[in-house]
């Protein structure tokens, strides 16, 4: 069904012959600021408009003016738990109560965007379940080292994380069909929960960049200043390689990295889109160190005419054709990182403003519009006539069991 069409339930009533589209409600784990979870979920509002979202916690500020601000957002308890809004991951333990607190019973069809426990919604047996995963809980799998420092109370914390485990196994069998963001995240949740998971790549909005010839002479970051991004490792690596560098994004490593920068590093804080449009299409490089799910920075790099250099772990071995549109560097370090500098030096015409985009072109919202609509009235109809095929639930006259009839 390859259709160019404005909106999801266009897709449903092409299908009307099944009866009436379903009764739709999203669940994102959380809704605290602006970011790349929350940016695919402001472009899946727009394919379903009008659906109520369900979340563990919801800052109204960051989102006034977007589809998001515009829809009905019902959060859980914890959103009215002390400092919920500033530091939500505090309230860890109660994420799986909280999020199988959410009443989803108006709803034949919930559609999950999980990236801790948002897929552990309960439903009946009736309705359908779709869960989109950005990755499992990072912390609790494969970044745990990251999170996770030994010391005196490091035990509370792993038993912590070892309880979750146990429940999200269980919550990531709930849903009848999984998707994820990317390959990589495909393969973490078969890692975490043994089953396979259809890739969707997120949106990115590649006709706000426009490429410009001229470059300036400076690389360029935008990130969340946080720990696992390894911002770190790239200000250590510019530090020794004494070129000029941008950093744009805020979060809780700004202090510490700004103690370490030498003068070359500039701290930019948080931008408006239009701003790193701009400083993007003038940029020499981009630069990242972390794994990411996907990394939606990387793609609007692209977009607009800058090429990459990433570590090449995570959704960067998807998003970044080698030689063509940027740099992967092998190892996660400062000197795996200065020597993916020093070769993009030696030679950087070599990427064409054609190739990055039409790299970032396989990633546009049109696409992921189409491609996301089709995935989910696909699976809805398929749900739907397996039920039909296998007959409605019946009581067995002897065993008083619930069998299908």
């Amino acid at each position: 069904m390859k259709l160019d069409l404005k909106t999801g339930m266009e897709y449903f009533q092409m299908q009307g012959e099944l009866g009436r589209p379903p009764r739709l409600a999203f669940v994102q784990d959380a809704l605290p600021f602006w970011g790349g979870a929350e940016r695919v979920l402001s472009q899946v509002l727009q394919v379903f408009p009008g659906t109520p979202v369900y979340t563990l916690v919801y800052n109204p500020a960051p989102f006034q003016g977007t589809s998001i601000g515009r829809t009905v957002v019902h959060p859980s308890f914890i959103d009215h738990l002390p400092g919920a809004h500033h530091n939500h991951r505090i309230y860890l333990p109660l994420y799986p109560l909280a999020v199988e607190s959410l009443d989803l019973s108006a709803y034949d069809l919930v559609i999950s965007f999980s990236y801790a426990a948002a897929h552990g919604v309960l439903t009946r047996p009736d309705q359908t379940h779709l869960a989109l995963f950005h990755t499992p809980l990072r912390q609790a799998y494969h970044q745990h080292k990251q999170f996770v420092k030994d010391g005196p109370r490091s035990w509370v914390v792993k038993w912590l994380l070892h309880r979750f485990r146990i429940w999200d196994y269980v919550a990531a069998a709930r849903p009848d069909y999984l998707f994820a963001i990317s390959a990589w995240a495909a393969e973490l949740v078969w890692q975490a929960y043994r089953r396979p998971a259809e890739v969707i790549y997120p949106p990115v909005e590649v006709e706000r960049f426009h490429p410009s010839a001229c470059r300036g002479n400076y690389y360029i970051c935008v990130s969340r200043l946080e720990a696992h991004k390894r911002l770190d490792i790239i200000v250590r690596a510019f530090n020794r390689l004494g070129l000029p560098l941008l950093l744009v994004g805020d979060g809780r490593e700004r202090k510490r990295l700004e103690k370490m920068a030498h003068a070359n590093i500039h701290f930019l804080g948080r931008q408006t889109d239009a701003s790193v449009s701009k400083l993007l299409s003038r940029a020499r490089g981009f630069v990242h160190a972390a794994a990411e799910d996907f990394g939606i920075a990387l793609v609007e790099a692209q977009a607009a005419g800058c090429p990459v250099i990433a570590y090449q772990l995570g959704g960067a071995s998807e998003t970044v054709i080698p030689e063509r549109t940027g740099i992967l560097f092998p190892e996660q370090n400062v000197d795996s990182l200065i020597a993916a500098i020093l070769s993009f030096e030696s030679n950087p015409g070599r990427f064409s403003l054609e190739d990055l985009r039409a790299s970032a072109e396989r990633f546009s919202v049109r696409r992921f519009r189409s491609r996301f609509a089709e995935a989910v009235t696909t699976a809805w109809y398929e749900r739907q006539l397996s039920k039909s095929s296998h007959g409605h639930y019946a009581i067995h006259p002897e065993s008083k069991l619930y069998i299908p009839g």
